[in-house]
C-alpha cells in the first residue's frame, strides 16, 4: 500500500517561499499512470487542489495558483516537492500530498492515498 509523508517547516514568514517534500513508500513515483498531487485545506474551508506531477514528469497546474507554485520530483529519492512563493496569511492551511491512479480526477482533490497532512502557518 502506498504511504506518503509530508515534511517541511510549520511556520513561514509572509513574502517567503513555502517548501514541502513528500516521501513516498510502497510504490514508485514513476509507476505508469500514477499521479502525485498537493492539496491544502485552509482553516474552516474546503479542500483545494494545488497541482500535480505525473509518472513521466509532466505537470498539472492549478490556474489560480500557477504563477506561484512549482512542483518537482527527485526520482532517486522517490520524493516530490511543492514550492509556493510569495506566501501570505491566506496560505495558512493543512497541506497534504496525495496519490492517484485516476487521470480523470488528477485536477481535483479526489485522490486515493493521502499523507497525514502538515500544518503550515504564515505569520511574521
Amino acid at each position: 500500500q502506498v504511504q506518503l509523508q509530508e515534511s517541511g517547516p510549520g511556520l513561514v514568514k509572509p513574502s517567503q517561499t513555502l517548501s514541502l517534500t513528500c516521501t513516498v513508500r510502497g510504490d514508485s513515483i514513476t509507476t505508469t499512470l500514477s499521479y502525485w498531487g498537493w492539496i491544502r485545506q485552509p482553516p474552516g474551508k474546503g479542500l483545494e487542489w494545488m497541482g500535480a506531477i505525473a509518472y513521466e514528469g509532466s505537470n498539472y497546474d492549478s490556474p489560480s495558483l500557477k504563477s506561484r507554485t512549482s512542483i518537482s520530483r527527485d526520482t532517486s529519492k522517490n520524493q516530490f516537492s511543492l514550492q509556493l512563493s510569495s506566501v501570505t496569511p491566506e496560505d495558512t492551511a493543512v497541506y497534504y500530498c496525495a496519490a492517484s491512479n485516476r487521470w480523470v480526477l488528477v485536477t481535483t482533490p479526489q485522490y486515493d492515498y493521502w499523507g497525514q497532512g502538515t500544518q503550515v502557518t504564515v505569520s511574521s
